[in-house]
């Protein structure tokens, strides 16, 4: 299928994989089984362990007790875990693992949909690897194109990054691809859809033939998965059926508000009553809808912040950093924005509109919940015309979501 000289064609590929799959569909993965209850038990470097330790981490969550080891043996490796539950520190650790510290090159690419998902990418891998003198970057958009180029010229171990800006440092040449060993999609599902799976191609045909790749998601659709055999070898899946997901970490309820209209009412009564002490995220599913909810939010004397994609990055990242401090408890968004919220202390998401697909849904409630917290809560407002929308979730997640109790407070 590949054209001479180059890693593939993506069209002539796209035509020929509904064929090869029908043949030869479940010889594209490999199974792993192994378990590993503890961090020790991995084999991992001393100063690794050092800094997992340092980082606060006691016993690797399921995700990691699962997909740790299988990277780290150099496998292409495509894992499924619920939000918070560790999925970051999984492939940070695969590759801190593999590094040559003595090499000063850059070795192993992650992407991700966000750049805010990406900054905390960074984090994560630095703190991991803070004991181990690891040198990561992060190539995002909003962000000195010509202080990136400073950085990498200098040398580091490893780039994070959204694809548009990672490709044009590839294209560059700024950024070189000649000692890249590792590639890391995370939210994979969102990186191979049709928004970002054409860039998402146009870099791993920029990287050596033999890059290991790893894929992490929320949830893995099926054209996500059929996206991934076209440069994954025989990856060892570790993937959740949508019924065995960990939903258990949130509580997860409903409200019946009947009219758009009530909306509004009957979320400012909840945080008077049950969620005033809470930090929360509040999902709603347009731009304009963001800013005119937080405007209204402030006009009762609720201190919120609020993000959307149509900010400027200066703009974004001052209210991200606003609701991480903790100086707003609530924190108004799309979904577009939704990989990119990990903070501790979130217990509580509103669905103040219900998403447009069930998928969205589990990226939504996951931000609360995180690994290694209290369970979570979450509360979606229902309208007439959203109930056919809440039955095709549970549906999809095979879950039952209850009608909210009077004793909520209690629950939180």
């Amino acid at each position: 299928i590949a054209q001479e000289g180059s890693r593939f064609d993506t069209h002539l590929f796209d035509a020929k994989l509904d064929e090869l799959l029908s043949t030869n569909g479940q010889d594209s993965f490999t199974s792993y089984d192994e378990v590993y209850e503890s961090f020790d038990s991995k084999g991992l470097q001393e100063n690794l362990l050092r800094g997992i330790y340092a980082y606060g981490f006691v016993k690797p969550s399921a995700a990691q007790q699962k997909g740790i080891v299988p990277f780290t043996k150099g496998l292409d490796v495509i894992q499924q875990a619920q939000s918070g539950t560790g999925k970051t520190a999984t492939f940070c650790l695969g590759i801190l693992q593999q590094l040559d510290y003595n090499k000063v090159e850059c070795q192993a690419l992650v992407l991700a949909p966000a750049r805010e998902l990406a900054q905390q990418i960074e984090k994560v891998m630095r703190a991991l690897g803070d004991y181990l003198g690891v040198k990561v970057h992060a190539c995002v958009g909003g962000t000195s194109v010509r202080e990136d180029q400073r950085i990498l010229s200098a040398g580091v171990h490893v780039v994070v990054g959204t694809p548009e800006r990672v490709f044009d440092m590839l294209r560059r040449q700024t950024l070189r691809s000649d000692f890249i060993k590792m590639f890391v999609l995370d939210e994979a599902d969102e990186l191979l859809s049709r928004r970002f799976r054409d860039q998402v191609y146009d870099i791993f045909q920029l990287l050596p033939l033999k890059v290991q790749v790893g894929a992490f998601s929320t949830t893995m659709p099926p054209e996500a998965l059929k996206a991934t055999r076209k440069f994954m070898n025989k990856p060892v899946r570790i993937l959740i059926k949508c019924d065995e997901l960990a939903l258990a970490y949130v509580k997860q309820f409903y409200v019946n508000v009947e009219n758009e209209e009530w909306k509004l009412e009957t979320m400012c009564d909840l945080y008077e009553s049950a969620l005033a002490l809470t930090q929360s995220v509040i999902f709603v599913n347009t731009n304009r809808k963001v800013d005119w909810l937080a405007d209204k939010m402030r006009s009762r004397d609720h201190t919120v912040s609020a993000a959307h994609d149509s900010m400027d990055q200066n703009t974004r990242d001052s209210k991200f950093r606003e609701f991480r401090s903790g100086s707003s408890r609530v924190f108004i968004t799309t979904d577009y924005l939704a990989c990119g919220i990990d903070v501790q202390q979130v217990s509580v998401v509103i669905n103040y509109d219900l998403p447009t697909q069930p998928e969205n849904y589990l990226h939504r409630i996951g931000r609360s919940g995180r690994f290694g917290r209290k369970k979570g809560v979450a509360i979606s407002f229902v309208t007439s015309d959203d109930k056919r929308m809440l039955a095709d979730i549970q549906k999809f997640y095979n879950v039952v979501v209850e009608e909210l109790p009077s004793n909520i407070a209690d629950l939180i």
